[in-house]
């Protein structure tokens, strides 16, 4: 298939891991911010065929997993009431709230809907003007177009029983909170691509001024993130920091300009909650006061519920990168994808749930050795099919 069987190239991805240690020379720690990047990294092993001296840290960019405990309270409040048709994507049905997930209130009688676009739930309060129809509006700035767009054409058409309950989140303002932490340890990111083809690269540059840290936007097949990967070592070991686009098949530097004045109507950035993190300053949307009457938290009354994090769940630690997820005395344990405590082992982009499906259950040992002259793995020559992950003969695990 065009532009995905090239970027599974096994060939290729050992001409870059080969470079890649060529031009390794001190620690690096680099973190990629999408949940869909750590998932490329586990699948395919790379961050285990990389030179020891590279630790690829997963980031926060899971748009399901900083979702906080108490919007999907909120979510399952609205969801349970007689009069609703409450819609979402399907990744969203088994996050846990307090007490119970989406699926649950479906079980007992809440007509709970997954559709594929808002749009579809436009149609669907056009078409059951007796019900109130809520979207459950999450994520990153890829998914808040569309949002804004469903929103835009209800107040066009006049259709006044549809509303969206809003958590989205901004990406720069989370690499600003991270790199600022008296905690950080990373070096270099890696930007999300789908999110940089509608708000463009340029939000990036005054992180990359301000902070001196390399970015480069990558996509999410293998090549991609290894590509992205080198050309990060690169600026580290020279010294430089620079913002790269590595995506250009996809993202512009300026973006999609219909889409961002799209969001600008609909949308207000404000202050926002990030699961397991806390308040980061200007990182979220609202709907704007022209949009307000479509706010599903203020039309049914839910801005008051609040809801405590578990106790045992550590999932705000894997969020910034300062534990792996089977560093969680509850992984895989306590906290598995049939009972999860927190989004990042249930969600199709959490680092958890990548280290569950992939097996990497092993609590890595601190006092191990790698030996990347060994532990590289050879590549295997041979084309794979378009959905099997770069073939290699496995390393020595390091966690």
């Amino acid at each position: 298939m065009k532009y995905l069987d090239e970027f599974r190239d096994p060939q290729l991805a050992g001409r870059i891991f080969a470079d890649i240690e060529r031009i390794t020379t001190k620690p690096w720690a680099i973190m990629e911010v999408c949940g869909g990047q750590t998932h490329a990294i586990i699948r395919n092993g790379i961050d285990q065929l990389l030179p020891e001296q590279i630790e690829l840290i997963h980031g926060p960019g899971c748009p399901v997993c900083v979702t906080p405990l108490g919007v999907i309270d909120k979510a399952l409040d609205i969801a349970s009431r007689p009069d609703v048709i409450f819609c979402s994507f399907g990744d969203m049905l088994r996050v846990p709230g307090t007490h119970r997930d989406l699926f649950q209130v479906r079980s007992t009688g809440g007509d709970v809907r997954v559709v594929y676009s808002p749009l579809d739930a436009v149609r669907l309060a056009e078409q059951h003007p007796d019900k109130q129809v809520v979207f459950f509006a999450i994520g990153f700035e890829t998914t808040a177009p569309a949002n804004a767009m469903s929103v835009h054409q209800a107040e066009q058409r006049h259709v006044t029983n549809y509303s969206v309950l809003v958590s989205h989140v901004l990406v720069p303002p989370a690499i600003e909170a991270l790199v600022s932490s008296p905690t950080n340890r990373v070096n270099g990111f890696l930007a999300a691509g789908h999110v940089c083809s509608v708000m463009g690269c340029w939000q990036y540059e005054p992180l990359v001024e301000r902070f001196h840290v390399p970015i480069v936007v990558t996509g999410f097949e293998p090549l991609d993130v290894l590509e992205g990967i080198r050309r990060v070592v690169i600026q580290l070991e020279a010294g430089e920091a620079r913002l790269e686009n590595a995506y250009p098949r996809v993202v512009q530097h300026e973006g999609n300009v219909p889409a961002q004045k799209m969001l600008a109507d609909v949308f207000e950035v404000c202050d926002r909650q990030w699961r397991g993190i806390g308040e980061i300053p200007r990182s979220g949307w609202r709907l704007s006061d022209r949009y307000r009457e479509f706010d599903a938290e203020s039309r049914f009354d839910v801005s008051e519920i609040k809801s405590p994090e578990s106790s045992i769940c550590r999932s705000g630690e894997v969020l910034q990168g300062l534990i792996k997820p089977n560093q969680c005395e509850a992984f895989g344990k306590e906290c598995t994808p049939r009972k999860p405590l927190g989004a990042t082992m249930v969600s199709s982009e959490g680092a958890c749930a990548a280290y569950y499906q992939y097996r990497r259950l092993d609590v890595p040992d601190p006092s191990s050795t790698f030996d990347a002259a060994t532990s590289r793995g050879v590549i295997d020559a041979v084309r794979l099919p378009s959905t099997a992950p770069i073939a290699v003969a496995m390393p020595a695990r390091r966690g």
